[in-house]
């Protein structure tokens, strides 16, 4: 007997995208029409993001109000408007496994897109951007020079950037470190350990960090240090999310066995292994395994990775916090990224910062509509603004000293439309970069 909505844990199925059926044209147009009835009939992710909206739209204009005369030509606005950041299945789908309708929008949704990327329909532009260590590398090369060309107060060469890649003159870029973090790690001096924990770890920085803010590894290196914590550094390369993002499956299995190899050496010798950005935590705790369903190493390192946030919480828990945190004033407005909800860890940024004696905090937990390259594109950069309109007006009502999101690129975004507003950091924090704060590190 069916059952209306279902109170289970969400569970995800492996991505089978080499069965022949994935990416059959045919059978991909009749799942996307179940899929679309069964939302039509429902509604309740209506505010979430554009694709739904836009779905409810299309079908309610359709010759007869239902999904079997919509024409399939108006999927692909549907699909271009989801950012893939998990929200509907996360937290307002009552259908998704192990319900028997079995909806998972998001991967239907990255589904559609591996059949545009087959049939040549994904753009040269978002392409390159994925290519993250090559253009990582060459940024922190010449920092300087690509920080200048590419600030938003640049307006000549932003309109060149934007005319010549599509790359929206209004979006505030990530600005390139001067070095590495993983150049960083290898000159820090770490101090004598006091013992007490036992503990010890290997940060796997994310090529956000390693390339373009430095400063949320350096914090974590700190706090962790400070608490008697043996810290090792990995960088073997991307976790694969911006192939993701442009549904090439291949290349995120290729950066997954690249970089969970060097991870696992460390495993297997104690380590847990850190992750410092939301999406970089999802992909190596949750993407790769649907992806490598029956890779043991994949497996492993799955179970043994936390988010920066989440281990830390877990040493105030279990051995408690190196005391010396002093109050921070102003009060912290916490974003709670996206993908850090889809890890099903609980809000572990806040929890880390209620550790700070006597801070304000303020919760926000809804989609900033950034979404990897989303953002920036001038094709869905005014979509991202309506999506995040929502969330920078919580931030602004709030209008606390400081923001923080573990999401760098939602944090930025955020940062950049709420104006007028008492935040005095220049660019979204990490919540992790609050607590060295806090510790005068």
């Amino acid at each position: 007997m069916s059952k209306e909505g279902s109170t289970q844990a969400p569970i995800r199925h492996p991505i089978n995208f080499k069965d022949p059926d994935f990416l059959d044209p045919q059978k991909l147009d009749q799942e996307m029409r179940r899929v679309f009835d069964v939302c039509h009939g429902c509604r309740r992710c209506f505010n979430l993001c554009d694709s739904f909206p836009k779905l409810f739209d299309y079908i309610d204009e359709s010759e007869d109000g239902e999904v079997s005369s919509l024409s399939s030509d108006k999927f692909k606005p549907v699909v271009d408007a989801c950012t893939l950041c998990d929200m509907c299945f996360m937290t307002k789908c009552p259908y998704v496994p192990p319900h028997e309708f079995d909806l998972d929008f998001p991967h239907l949704m990255l589904r559609y897109r591996m059949l545009q990327r087959k049939n040549g329909e994904i753009s040269s532009t978002t392409r390159q951007l994925a290519n993250i260590d090559r253009n990582g590398k060459i940024g922190v090369m010449f920092s300087g020079i690509i920080n200048w060309f590419s600030n938003i107060k640049n307006t000549f060469f932003r309109k060149i950037l934007e005319f010549l890649t599509g790359i929206d003159k209004r979006a505030i870029l990530p600005k390139y470190n001067s070095e590495t973090f993983s150049n960083y790690f290898k000159k820090f001096k770490q101090k004598k350990l006091a013992g007490g924990t036992n503990r010890k770890v290997v940060i796997y920085s994310t090529c956000f960090v390693n390339f373009n803010k430095k400063t949320t590894g350096e914090a974590a290196l700190k706090v962790l240090n400070h608490n008697n914590v043996e810290v090792e550094h990995s960088y073997a390369g991307c976790c694969g999310m911006p192939y993701l993002e442009q549904a090439d499956p291949d290349k995120v299995i290729k950066q997954a066995k690249l970089v969970s190899k060097e991870l696992i050496s460390f495993i297997d010798k104690g380590y847990k292994v850190i992750t410092l950005t939301a999406s970089c935590g999802l992909m190596l705790k949750f993407e790769w395994p649907l992806l490598l369903p029956n890779d043991e190493d994949v497996k492993k390192l799955s179970k043994n990775t936390f988010d920066i946030d989440e281990y830390i919480v877990d040493i105030a828990n279990k051995e408690g916090l190196v005391k010396g945190m002093q109050e921070i004033d102003g009060g912290v407005t916490v974003h709670h990224a996206c993908h850090a909800r889809a890890q099903n860890m609980g809000n572990k940024a806040r929890d880390m910062l209620k550790l700070i004696p006597n801070v304000k905090i303020d919760l926000v937990e809804r989609c900033a509509g950034h979404g990897g390259t989303f953002g920036v594109m001038k094709q869905t950069h005014d979509t991202a603004v309506k999506v995040a309109k929502n969330t920078v007006s919580a931030v602004k009502r709030k209008n606390n000293k400081y923001m923080a999101s573990d999401c760098p690129l939602a944090g930025k975004h955020i940062k950049q439309l709420a104006q007028d507003t008492n935040i005095n950091n220049d660019e979204a924090l990490h919540p992790i970069e609050l607590v060295a704060k806090s510790y005068r590190l």
